[in-house]
C-alpha cells in the first residue's frame, strides 16, 4: 500500500496560509455588502414613491448594488494596505481593487446613460421609440470604454487591439452581413421615428399588430385579438411599407353606418345614439376625449341613413368598441320603438311579370 507523501500537504498549508486571512476579509465584505444593500432596497420599497422616469428614479436605479462594491473596495483597500502578504498576492488584489473601482463606475455611468435616455424620450415632444436597442447599444459601448481602461491599467496596450478589431471588423461585417443590416435597420427606424413602441402597423407583406419591442434583430408585433407573437427581421420591416395606424395621432375616428325608418323621430334618434355611444365608450375606452357625433346623410331606398363617430383611444381598441355598440344600439332601439328597416325587392314570376310589362 503507497504511503501518503505529506511533504505535499506541507507545501499546500504553506501556499494556501496567506490567502486565508484575505479571503476571510473579502467573503465578510461581500455578506455585509449584500446584506446592506438588501436593507436599504428594502427601505427605500417600503418608505418612498417613486415615480419611474423621474430624476430620483434614475438615481436610485443606478446605485442599486454600490454597496456590495464599496464594502468590497473597502476589504481589497483593507488587505493591500494593512495585512502583510506576498508582493505577487498584493499585485494581484491591487488589479482586483482596480478593476471593482471602474466597473462600479461604469455600471453606475451605464445606468445614469440609460435613465437619462429613456426619461428624455418619455418628455420630449419627438416621442423617440424607447426599445432595448438603444439601451444595448448605449450598455455595450460604455463598458467596452471601461473594459479598455481597465487594460490600459495592466499594462495591456490597447492600440494593437483596436487595430485588430478593427482588421476583424471588417472580417466580421462580411460575415455577419445580415445581422449588421438587421441592428442598422433598426437604428433607422428608431432615429426616423417611424416606429414606436405600442404603435399598431401593418406590412404591405400582410403582418399586422402592436409592436412591443425593437431588438439589435428583430422586431416583435402582437396581432390585435391575439396572444401570439410575431418576429420579423429589422431588415424586412425597413423595406416594406408600412401603415402607422398610431401616426400622428394614437387615437382614431370609427365611422359606423346605421339606418332608420322614414316615420322615425330623427330628433329623438339621434338622442338616444349619442346616448348609447357615451354609455359605451364610458364602459369600454375610459381614455377617449372626443365626444361621439351623429351626422345624417342620406335618404336611401328603405330609410334615412346616417353615421355614427366615435373616437377610439387606440387603433386595436375599436373592434371591441364596434362590437359593444351595435349590440346596445340595437337594444335601446328596441326598447324605444325606433325602426331599423331591412330592404324589400319584389320579386315578379310568369304571367305577373309580363303584366307588369
Amino acid at each position: 500500500m503507497p504511503s501518503f507523501d505529506w511533504t505535499k500537504l506541507a507545501d499546500w498549508e504553506h501556499f494556501l496560509e496567506p490567502l486565508i486571512v484575505p479571503l476571510c476579509i473579502l467573503f465578510g465584505a461581500l455578506a455585509v455588502g449584500i446584506t446592506l444593500n438588501k436593507l436599504i432596497n428594502r427601505r427605500i420599497r417600503t418608505h418612498l414613491d417613486i415615480e419611474e422616469g423621474t430624476w430620483h428614479y434614475v438615481f436610485i436605479n443606478a446605485m442599486k448594488g454600490v454597496p456590495i462594491s464599496l464594502t468590497l473596495v473597502v476589504g481589497l483597500y483593507w488587505i493591500v494596505n494593512t495585512i502583510d502578504i506576498p508582493p505577487s498576492l498584493t499585485k494581484l488584489f491591487s488589479y482586483i481593487l482596480f478593476t471593482v473601482i471602474i466597473l462600479s463606475i461604469t455600471r453606475v455611468v451605464a445606468r445614469t446613460v440609460n435613465g437619462v435616455v429613456e426619461m428624455h424620450i418619455e418628455r420630449s415632444q419627438e416621442r423617440l421609440p424607447k426599445t432595448t436597442l438603444l439601451s444595448t447599444i448605449l450598455t455595450v459601448v460604455i463598458y467596452a470604454m471601461g473594459v479598455l481602461v481597465v487594460l490600459q491599467y495592466y499594462g495591456i496596450s490597447i492600440a494593437p487591439i483596436l487595430t485588430a478589431m478593427g482588421v476583424g471588423g471588417m472580417a466580421v461585417a462580411l460575415a455577419l452581413q445580415e445581422t449588421l443590416a438587421n441592428i442598422f435597420s433598426g437604428l433607422h427606424l428608431i432615429l426616423s421615428k417611424q416606429l414606436r413602441i405600442d404603435d399598431y402597423i401593418k406590412l404591405s407583406t400582410g403582418e399586422e399588430g402592436r409592436v412591443t419591442d425593437i431588438t439589435w434583430r428583430f422586431t416583435t408585433i402582437v396581432p390585435a385579438g391575439e396572444s401570439n407573437m410575431v418576429v420579423i427581421p429589422n431588415q424586412k420591416i425597413a423595406s416594406s411599407n408600412i401603415t402607422n395606424f398610431s401616426l400622428p395621432r394614437r387615437d382614431m375616428a370609427i365611422s359606423i353606418p346605421v339606418g332608420v325608418a322614414y316615420d322615425s323621430d330623427l330628433d329623438f334618434v339621434e338622442k338616444v345614439t349619442l346616448e348609447v355611444a357615451n354609455e359605451v365608450l364610458a364602459r369600454v375606452d375610459k381614455r377617449v376625449e372626443q365626444e361621439p357625433l351623429v351626422r345624417f346623410t342620406e335618404f336611401g331606398d328603405s330609410s334615412i341613413n346616417f353615421k355614427v363617430i366615435l373616437h377610439s383611444s387606440r387603433f386595436d381598441s375599436q373592434f371591441l368598441l364596434k362590437h359593444e355598440f351595435i349590440k346596445a344600439l340595437t337594444r335601446r332601439f328596441r326598447e324605444e320603438g325606433i325602426e331599423i328597416p331591412f330592404p324589400v325587392r319584389t320579386v315578379l314570376h310568369g304571367d305577373a311579370a309580363e303584366d307588369e310589362r
